[in-house]
């Protein structure tokens, strides 16, 4: 199941690229940054009510919280630098070093969270760096 989500989650990554770049050619990208989250926020509430998610949304801990509220300041700032290097930059290179994140959580997730870190990981980071070098450096 996770290997389906991330998939679909890389597709809609993808779309966001897209419509993001055409929606923000003559726009302030914070302000639109803003709407996009105000329209995130209708649809996962409807979502979450429409599964019946709400009534368990509530019994968290006071540290877990904490890291939410810090993953969404976090989301937010990216998401801000990533609209406003799009108003100014291409598409490909901006999603490139977006992305690029995966080798600074495969270093987190280790360090942070004690998952492994393999020789599979590190040639795979050392392989999307190779990567985004490229696409930099065209």
């Amino acid at each position: 199941m996770a290997i389906f989500l991330g998939i679909l989650s890389a597709i809609f990554a993808a779309l966001v690229t897209i419509f993001g770049k055409l929606g923000v050619k003559s726009a302030d990208p914070i302000f639109l940054t803003t709407i996009r989250s105000f329209i995130m926020t209708l649809f996962l509430v409807v979502t979450t009510f429409s599964l019946g998610k709400m009534s368990t949304s509530f019994s968290f801990s006071g540290k877990e919280w904490m890291y939410i509220i810090f993953a969404g300041v976090a989301g937010a700032l990216s998401w801000i630098c990533y609209f406003t290097a799009l108003k100014f930059g291409s598409a490909n290179l901006v999603a490139a070093l977006d992305r690029g994140s995966i080798i600074l959580i495969f270093l987190a997730s280790a360090l942070f969270l004690g998952e492994a870190f393999t020789y599979k990981t590190i040639i795979g980071s050392i392989l999307i760096f190779t990567g985004l070098l490229f696409v930099v450096f065209k």
